[in-house]
């Protein structure tokens, strides 16, 4: 008898979600993903940075940002970074690439939001992959519960499920 891979998917997030909608939307899909594996969302607290910064200012928040990002990251887990300069993917192809991750023995599969200046360039290197939804510049927040939806998607997808429809 085969063994059940069991999945872990993990979004780590800079700052935390305060608006109650995007927690109940969340909390909705991360259910949902219950069934398939354990999903958690681990949230780094943001560097405060006034408004205008200078680069060297805002190299070194997204580095202390980068370093608490790095700092719950284990060496054996598949990393995708969101980016805006990702690789856009199909919703399709996102499901037959975390498919194809589980075959191939990466059942812990870790997504990356930054905070509102980016990713430092240490996560972006850690990074097995990274993925753009798009040129579009979205609130991280908003970005968290796209990113949960997108995965519960690609689950449902594989499974053959009507949700996709």
């Amino acid at each position: 008898m085969e063994k059940e891979v069991v999945m872990n998917i993990k979004i780590i997030g800079v700052g935390k979600l305060k608006e109650k909608y995007f927690k109940d939307g969340i909390a909705e899909y991360a259910k949902r993903l219950g069934r398939f594996g354990k999903f958690t969302i681990v949230e780094v607290p943001d560097e405060k940075a006034p408004e205008s910064l200078s680069q060297s200012e805002m190299d070194n928040v997204k580095a202390k940002e980068g370093a608490r990002i790095l700092g719950k990251i284990k060496d054996k887990e598949y990393v995708y970074a969101l980016a805006i300069e990702g690789k856009e993917r199909s919703s399709e192809d996102f499901s037959k690439e975390l498919t194809q991750l589980v075959t191939y023995g990466h059942s812990d599969i870790t997504f990356v939001i930054g905070g509102s200046l980016g990713l430092d360039a240490a996560v972006m290197k850690r990074s097995n992959a990274q993925i753009s939804f798009g040129k579009f510049t979205l609130p991280h927040q908003l970005m968290r519960l796209v990113l949960t939806e997108q995965i519960y998607r690609a689950f449902m997808i594989n499974e053959g499920s009507p949700y996709h429809k």
